[in-house]
């Protein structure tokens, strides 16, 4: 029984760690418990006294069990209905919560994790273990099946990806704060020029509404700038928050939350929005704090 003991409380230690291995692989709250759960049932029946680097060991089974969720995903994947935004990690606007900062570090924004979206599993799994978490491709290669060499590439492949397709914010938060009010205050003032002063020109929209028709996905200020006037006429009230780390807000209706916006603020202006409005899955996350 001891035994057991120590080995859960090693395991504690390490679930920090594991969950922001599989949330950067998965981009799903509630997918990363379930890998982390699982590593943990694989442990216990294993006998760790074999194990010489327990949280290389761990980080092993979070990525294969990860891996295989991505690959079992987009098997049954049929055509989407609109664009799909990862989960977001949400927190008031005044600081983070200790809990999410291990799931925040380097930066995981939701802009990136939807470009992450876009690659195959194996690219995904080698661009996580390698870039964010500095995991040899001598170890990456045998969960993907592949050389140390055909790893790296897969690594490279990824790499490029994200580099022409995710934005890099600014890197002052104030600063980016005052774009985002900008940008609130003109859309509630019915104010189009405003909006379209303060959104880059090339500015992305991404919103996932999921069943219920409202999914978009709108590029370049002026249709955005429109998106924001429509809605603008609607009852609806923002309260500030940060999401996944960088400003956005949660829109409310009826006092309840309505939507999740993270903003991209690069260069001064507002470059991606990512807004999660699916009732299902806004229902999953623990909004209760913005409730009025």
């Amino acid at each position: 029984m001891e035994a057991q003991e120590w080995l859960a409380e090693r395991f504690e230690e390490q679930r920090p760690h594991l969950r922001a291995v599989a949330y950067r692989m998965l981009g799903s709250l509630s997918e990363a418990e379930d890998a982390v759960q699982d590593a943990w049932l694989r442990l216990s029946r294993t006998d760790a006294s074999e194990i010489e680097n327990l949280g290389g060991w761990l980080t092993t089974v979070v990525a294969r069990v990860s891996l295989n969720m991505l690959r079992s995903r987009n098997s049954r994947r049929e055509e989407p209905l609109g664009p799909h935004v990862p989960d977001p990690v949400i927190d008031r606007a005044d600081g983070t919560d200790p809990e999410h900062e291990a799931l925040l570090a380097d930066s995981v924004g939701l802009a990136l994790l939807v470009v992450l979206e876009t690659l195959t599993p194996a690219e995904r799994l080698a661009f996580v273990l390698h870039d964010m978490f500095a995991v040899p491709f001598e170890e990456i290669a045998p969960i993907v099946e592949r050389s140390p060499e055909a790893a790296r590439q897969l690594a490279s492949r990824a790499r490029r990806r994200v580099r022409g397709a995710a934005p890099v914010a600014d890197a002052e938060l104030p600063a980016q704060w005052e774009v985002v009010e900008a940008f609130l205050a003109a859309a509630r003032n019915g104010d189009f020029e405003a909006l379209v002063n303060v959104l880059d020109p090339d500015v992305v929209l991404r919103a996932d509404a999921g069943l219920t028709g409202l999914s978009r996905h709108v590029t370049g200020a002026e249709a955005v700038a429109g998106q924001a006037l429509m809605w603008s006429r609607v009852d609806l009230s923002q309260k500030r928050a940060l999401v996944n780390g960088a400003p956005g807000f949660v829109t409310l209706r009826n006092g309840k939350p309505f939507s999740v916006a993270a903003c991209t603020v690069k260069a001064g202006r507002l470059a991606e929005m990512d807004i999660l409005a699916d009732p299902e899955r806004l229902a999953q996350l623990d909004l209760t704090i913005f409730e009025e």
